[in-house]
């Protein structure tokens, strides 16, 4: 079992990313070539329609605290009006995270890590991306704190991000994404 301070003093001086669930480091799966290219190309949709916001848009190299003595991790895409940070290298408020699937990590994505996510007032979306299909859900915290879900699967619809003020493609999303590949 290992403490917060144990855990970021490993981390920052680790070549991988890892993960920190209530006194244990969970090992960050190394993405694929269709992870990746999906992580890109959602941070180059949202990433150009806040280019002229105070928004700041980042990827998986950002760590995300959702509670400094239990949590902490490293969403896929993470967006922050004003961020603030813990330590100066742990952002406490996000406003939009979003997840790539992948069999391994899809359970704890939905279950544990959305849990706590969804325990970080800021936190107004949460976008999860299928990588094996053309297949995104959003869940949008509402003003009671319930959380409500929409799915898309057509590629030429888009998505209102209401958190940050933009739209993106699905089309964008998965651009140049080849399904019958080795993920």
């Amino acid at each position: 079992m290992l403490t917060p301070q144990e855990y970021l003093g490993i981390e920052r001086e680790a070549e991988w990313r890892n993960e920190y669930l209530d006194g244990e480091m969970v090992e960050r799966e190394r993405p694929s070539l269709r992870h990746s290219l999906i992580v890109t190309n959602l941070m180059v949709e949202i990433g150009n329609r806040l280019l002229e916001t105070p928004f700041i848009v980042h990827c998986a190299g950002l760590r995300v605290t959702t509670d400094p003595l239990r949590h902490y991790a490293y969403p896929d895409v993470v967006v922050a009006l004003a961020p603030e940070f813990l330590e100066t290298d742990t952002l406490t408020n996000p406003s939009f995270l979003a997840e790539v699937l992948s069999e391994t990590t899809e359970k704890y994505d939905r279950g544990a890590k959305f849990e706590r996510y969804r325990g970080v007032p800021s936190l107004a979306e949460y976008l999860l991306v299928a990588q094996d299909r053309v297949h995104v859900e959003l869940y949008t915290r509402q003003p009671d704190g319930a959380w409500i879900l929409h799915e898309w699967n057509d590629p030429a619809e888009e998505i209102e991000l209401a958190s940050v003020r933009c739209r993106v493609s699905i089309a964008g999303i998965y651009a140049k994404v080849d399904f019958a590949a080795p993920g």
